[in-house]
């Protein structure tokens, strides 16, 4: 498997290392220090804060605002610490490493969903798309995102192959890494739902319109104790159900407990960030604000049509009957990210993970020829690896 994902790994390779070039260059220009930019500012910060003190370190802001490290899932500080443990490295140093070896069992998992949907081409190209997005930088910066989205897609990859214990394991580490686990959990529920539905004979597909069999092949985790029509015992899934939702609601009641706020303090320690849910509301006075000037309302027509785009992706993938785990997870991040209430120029970043999104242009992508698709993602990939090198020595993440 490794042998047929080369492609797209060492093409995705080649874009992150022109990233870190086009950046080093950048910032060199500007007397920064491109290293630091990737593991010691903004959540870098917080992260290895966590992973060298624990939780507990809070900043309180002039106008009231605490902006507490409760708000940070602790699976990647978990991991910086342990390989600073066995190693020479700071927990910076750490930090790189590990986002930079997820970022490429990322893109491995990413090729593998595409690979079994789409076949081997459209799996390159879906790789090489999710290398040169415009805020692809982030992939190689210390921050969960690339843990996050190799977490999401291998689990993602083992729903349509029916291995249901894994896919509920990777979903309960997905939601030990980012508050959008949940959007991993929620595609393992409802095509476990839907296979349980087909199992007692009520017509119900994964792909609106794909037969249940043909989304999710065979299990090949070995049991032969009564397997149903998918290759999957029903234990085995309701396991991989039960197990799914153990890391987000863990890490969610223990701050809960610790902050001594019941089952719905983590959402208290979000309101100090001015972060949370309201349905879009606060998104759209944002850009509605654009528009009280000449120069801002090109922004807010640019959000406006960004906006469109995603939508318009989103149906193109019910439209190409994409199978129904793949749009249940990209329709939540993507709810998750438009309707957050606060950092609103973070929503690009925080959209990262969602690359089912992307297999529509994928798709576009592997139909002309090698060397004009060559070509045409050459292009991209220049031009996001200098958008990442100006952005991160300009506003930045959050």
């Amino acid at each position: 498997m490794l042998r047929r994902a080369a492609p797209a790994l060492l093409g995705y390779a080649a874009v992150r290392v022109l990233g870190l070039v086009a950046l080093a260059v950048w910032s060199a220009a500007r007397d920064k220090s491109a290293y630091t930019l990737l593991t010691a500012r903004w959540d870098s910060l917080w992260y290895t804060r966590v992973a060298e003190l624990g939780y507990g370190y809070e900043v309180r802001l002039p106008n009231g605002d605490v902006h507490s490290n409760l708000a940070f899932f602790p699976l990647l500080p978990w991991l910086e610490r342990l390989l600073a443990s066995v190693t020479p490295m700071s927990y910076a140093d750490a930090g790189f490493v590990v986002s930079a070896l997820a970022s490429l069992a990322a893109a491995w998992g990413v090729f593998a969903v595409a690979d079994h949907v789409y076949g081997r081409r459209v799996g390159v190209c879906a790789v090489l798309l999710w290398a040169v997005l415009p805020v692809g930088i982030v992939q190689s910066m210390a921050y969960s995102e690339s843990l996050f989205t190799a977490l999401a897609a291998w689990s993602l990859y083992a729903v349509l192959t029916g291995r249901w214990l894994t896919a509920g394991t990777l979903a309960l580490l997905a939601g030990l890494t980012r508050p959008v686990g949940l959007a991993v959990v929620a595609a393992v529920w409802v095509t476990a739902i839907a296979s349980f539905s087909t199992s007692l004979g009520t017509p119900f597909s994964t792909s609106f319109g794909t037969p249940l069999k043909a989304s999710f092949g065979t299990s090949s985790e070995g049991d032969r104790s009564a397997p149903d029509s998918h290759g999957a015992p029903v234990w085995r899934r309701a396991l991989g159900m039960l197990i799914a939702p153990l890391g987000a609601a863990g890490y969610v009641l223990w701050v809960g407990h610790r902050t001594g706020k019941g089952p719905l303090g983590y959402l208290d320690v979000q309101a100090g960030w001015r972060n949370g849910f309201d349905g879009g509301v606060a998104f759209a006075r944002f850009v509605a604000d654009k528009f009280t000037s000449f120069p801002s309302a090109l922004a807010g027509v640019g959000l406006i049509i960004g906006v469109g785009l995603l939508i318009r992706l989103f149906v193109s993938c019910v439209r190409q009957r994409q199978p129904l785990p793949l749009l249940v997870y990209a329709g939540v991040v993507t709810v998750l990210a438009l309707c957050a209430s606060s950092y609103f120029g973070s929503k690009p970043r925080l959209l990262l993970p969602a690359f089912p999104l992307l297999l529509p242009l994928a798709q576009a992508l592997a139909r002309p020829r090698t060397t004009r698709s060559v070509v045409v993602t050459g292009v991209v990939a220049v031009a996001s690896a200098i958008y990442g090198a100006f952005w991160l020595n300009g506003s930045g993440p959050p």
